[in-house]
């Protein structure tokens, strides 16, 4: 009987728990460590979901418990140090969305990966929840013809007033870019799943609440090289009405050749072929873990690829294309103008 792999997690914030939780499912892994600046926050975790050592200092716990890989579950512009070290001693690797402040320090990262010889995926969750792969075999079957367009509306209402983002996630009022580099970048690469590369951006971005640094509200239009289109309109300043916001994050439009199909806040799906009644989609889901469970999918599924040796699906490689396109947007914003993904983002 194979062992289980060994890995060891480095962060204890808002989001940690969600991905300790969800590895504690996972027979085929052991967390052995756990290493955060804070005790007191660490030693929640380690109590609840079985992990059997802490250490004030990631780099001795990489040394000392030499694992299998590392999750590094901290904010981006620590990512590229962490990934370094780890990689530079044969450790693979899943690293947390943002991947890294800037496009260039991204594909540094996923480079130095890949001439360490190390596995590496990042931690991109969205295009696990359970409704976005109900919605691809939605495609692959043909129900509503091509997908033509998606639109996704979302309004958190956790960035308005003078304590926005305080008590979940402090740091993000310091980002000087926030909605599309935080949270749109999880759509973009949703968008991505569902209907391919990403030919162009174009995107207006701006700031409401005055005590932070980055943009919060903004609509980002993508055309894909198979000339389907999504639009990501988008703020965490204004309030939405769903019970639990952060389930869906909004509501989706999907438009074909052959009908459509929308989401609601539920993650509800209706189908609605042209010219016959909409109907619901039966498939599985429950609000479980964080939206839909798709953390333990995720890493359900980096665990299998590692021991099949298959490609992740959210592979370095892959992601920067994901980068690329919020770098775009921020371009596009800044310029006014369509960017167009490829020769001006890769030097």
């Amino acid at each position: 009987m194979r062992r289980p792999l060994r890995g060891v997690g480095i962060g204890a914030g808002y989001f940690a728990p969600f991905q300790y939780e969800a590895w504690s499912r996972i027979p085929e892994v052991e967390i052995v460590a756990l290493a955060d600046l804070g005790e007191e926050r660490a030693l929640p975790i380690l109590q609840r979901y079985g992990v059997s050592r802490y250490y004030a200092d990631w780099r001795e716990m990489i040394d000392r418990e030499a694992p299998d890989f590392v999750d590094i579950i901290t904010p981006p512009d620590t990512h590229e140090e962490m990934c370094r070290y780890a990689a530079d001693r044969g450790v693979h690797i899943i690293c947390q969305k943002p991947l890294a402040p800037t496009l260039e320090t991204s594909r540094r990262i996923v480079e130095h990966a890949r001439a360490a010889g190390v596995r590496f995926m990042v931690h991109e969750n969205f295009r696990w929840q359970p409704w976005y792969r109900a919605i691809k075999q939605v495609r692959e079957a043909g129900t509503i013809g091509e997908f033509t367009h998606v639109a996704f509306m979302m309004r958190m209402g956790d960035g308005w007033g003078p304590d926005a983002y305080l008590s979940r996630q402090p740091f993000f009022r310091d980002y000087p870019r926030l909605l599309v580099h935080e949270t749109g970048v999880h759509f973009i690469d949703t968008f991505r799943f569902l209907l391919g590369d990403i030919d162009s951006v174009f995107a207006q971005l701006r700031r409401l609440n005055p005590v932070i640094a980055g943009e919060d509200a903004g609509q980002v239009v993508l055309t894909f090289a198979n000339r389907a289109t999504a639009i990501w309109d988008a703020n965490r300043y204004n309030e939405g009405e769903a019970e639990f916001p952060r389930y869906t994050f909004g509501t989706l439009r999907i438009d074909g050749t052959r009908g459509h199909l929308t989401m609601d806040a539920d993650a509800t799906i209706r189908l609605k072929p042209l010219g016959e009644p909409a109907r619901e989609l039966d498939y599985a889901r429950a609000n479980v873990n964080f939206a839909g469970d798709c953390v333990y999918f995720l890493q359900r599924h980096f665990v299998e690829c590692m021991l099949s040796g298959a490609e992740f699906e959210s592979s370095g490689v892959d992601y920067l294309k994901t980068i690329e396109a919020v770098e775009g947007a921020y371009a596009s914003a800044a310029s006014g103008q369509v960017v167009r993904l490829g020769e001006a983002l890769q030097a």
